[in-house]
């Protein structure tokens, strides 16, 4: 055990004697905890009571106001806490000229260590647990994303993680989506309440917290900055070389705790190693890296006890959100330069790989205990205080594998109308042509083509071949124009370009176009520079 961790006793005592000298409205010690906390974390909170918690907090504290910013697929009101502006409106927060830092639970519903611990970072927040964070920052903090699949509470959903035991919600949305795939298809209505969160509030920062799967290993918790290997370099830059290591040396000082990057050991795409997951911005922090914007993802450890991983997910915002008031200038400045620098006529990656440490590094590697689920009676594993360094090669970038060099804009045609308003929805600048106007441009000419035959996330992805090839077309009226040259060009570029493995062509957005024999996707060509 942690000596540094403080026990369930002292922090119910610190609880009881904080509060009960704070006048506060009138509200009473009983409504502030979360269901972990008063069940001994052994069930985990309730959309309900995520939102009768939320209410309490901000009538509790004049710095904290509650609005929502969008509705899931079944009609929930996704709730969004903000902290540290004169109210809770897009324009207030924009007008504070502070970093602005976006946190998010509960994208997969059964992995709710991260809901819980942002309700409790918000209780300590108003009982003035962090008086200066306010000073630099805004908070824009949204517990419960995905709440629909928060509600699906079964014994088994996540059948080994350890814990909750009264059950947890399921992985995907009610539509049977992961949430955490639909970053560029937009075929949620989850999805879309974020990206339109992204652009009225503009978070410089944003986090994602959940659970692990799989290796057993020592880490209680692992992380990963945007890994997309077209992520601006001095994001990339700052996390990997100061900001994480920075909260990986002040976790193990304080707590005696190992962090790492995200991975798993195993031998997938040749060779044994420590691999991170992949590079695509339909996962969330891969996504806001492309919005030139600082991503960091949370996995707490699964098999660590439900409690452990509420703390250690706990601790690391604290720790990044630390970082963040005390770097809050430098982080701006790094967002404002790469919304401000053009990756017209640059080589961007459509296709990327894995790329192998130059050498092996030391992975810790851990252990487990089977232990009986006490209402099931089903095997589920208990982290072992066992940290055995095994040397292996990491796999925790990538590199492009093929690239395009970005163009100045791309055209799109009025049958692609789902890509336009997908591109819309996204905050993208879309132009649209109100005359008919001839123009030289490039067309993509399709060689062949293939679709997955297996459906994945409701979609039979499609890959294409060909080139782009100088042609003369009229562009009717109603073509979009979509220039490269903007804040979101990495972004766009991403969307449109027909071989990029994450696109609209990727999944099968273009399908019917692209059966009649035309890609309804044209580029500025360089013949009219």
């Amino acid at each position: 055990m942690i000596t540094s961790r403080v026990s369930k006793i002292q922090w119910s005592f610190f609880l009881v004697v904080t509060l009960s000298t704070m006048s506060l409205r009138g509200q009473s010690v009983e409504d502030l905890f979360t269901r972990a906390e008063a069940t001994d974390f052994a069930e985990t909170t309730s959309y309900e009571e995520v939102m009768e918690l939320s209410k309490s907090l901000a009538e509790l504290s004049d710095n904290i106001h509650l609005t929502t910013f969008g509705y899931t697929n079944e009609g929930r009101a996704l709730p969004l806490l903000v902290v540290g502006a004169p109210d809770a409106s897009a324009e207030a927060v924009l007008g504070t000229g502070k970093t602005r830092v976006y946190v998010q639970g509960n994208i997969h519903g059964g992995e709710v260590c991260g809901k819980e611990a942002l309700l409790m970072l918000l209780r300590r927040y108003a009982m003035g647990r962090y008086p200066s964070w306010s000073e630099e920052l805004v908070l824009l903090i949204a517990p419960i994303y995905n709440a629909d699949g928060n509600e699906r509470v079964l014994l088994r959903n996540r059948p080994r993680q350890h814990g909750p035991i009264g059950g947890m919600g399921q992985r995907p949305n009610a539509q049977g989506l992961d949430l955490n795939r639909d970053h560029t298809k937009l075929d949620s209505p989850e999805a879309r309440s974020l990206v339109r969160l992204m652009t009225e509030y503009d978070p410089h920062v944003a986090i994602d917290l959940h659970t692990t799967n799989g290796t057993r290993h020592a880490y209680h918790l692992t992380y990963s900055p945007p890994l997309h290997p077209n992520t601006p370099t001095a994001i990339d830059g700052l996390l990997r070389d100061r900001w994480l290591p920075e909260i990986t040396r002040l976790i193990k000082e304080k707590h005696g705790w190992d962090y790492y990057y995200y991975g798993n050991a195993g031998g997938r795409g040749g060779g044994s190693g420590w691999r991170t997951f992949d590079h695509r911005p339909r996962f969330n922090n891969n996504y806001v890296g492309l919005r030139n914007r600082f991503a960091i993802l949370s996995e707490a450890y699964a098999y660590a006890s439900f409690e452990d991983r509420v703390l250690g997910s706990l601790w690391f915002v604290e720790e990044i959100l630390d970082y963040a008031e005390q770097n809050a200038a430098e982080i701006r400045e790094i967002v404002e330069a790469a919304d401000l620098q053009s990756v017209v006529g640059t080589e961007l990656a459509t296709r990327a790989d894995f790329a192998r440490s130059e050498t092996e590094v030391s992975i810790l590697m851990g252990e487990v205990d089977e232990v009986r689920h006490p209402n099931t009676g089903e095997i589920i594993l208990l982290r072992r205080d066992v940290s055995i360094p095994t040397q292996m090669h990491e796999y925790g970038t990538f590199s492009p594998s093929e690239t395009e060099t970005a163009p100045e804009g791309y055209y799109v045609l009025p049958e692609g109308e789902a890509a336009i308003e997908r591109l819309e929805a996204h905050g993208i600048t879309v132009l649209r042509h109100a005359i008919e106007r001839e123009h030289v441009v490039q067309r993509f000419q399709i060689d062949s083509t293939r679709t997955n035959p297996n459906s994945f996330q409701g979609r039979n992805e499609r890959t294409v071949w060909g080139q782009w090839i100088s042609t003369t077309e009229t562009l009717p009226v109603g073509t979009a124009y979509v220039s490269v040259d903007q804040p979101l060009g990495r972004l766009a570029f991403t969307l449109l370009e027909p071989r990029s493995d994450d696109g609209f062509v990727s999944w099968a957005i273009l399908d019917e176009e692209i059966e009649g024999g035309t890609l309804p996707i044209l580029r500025e060509s360089p013949e009219t520079r």
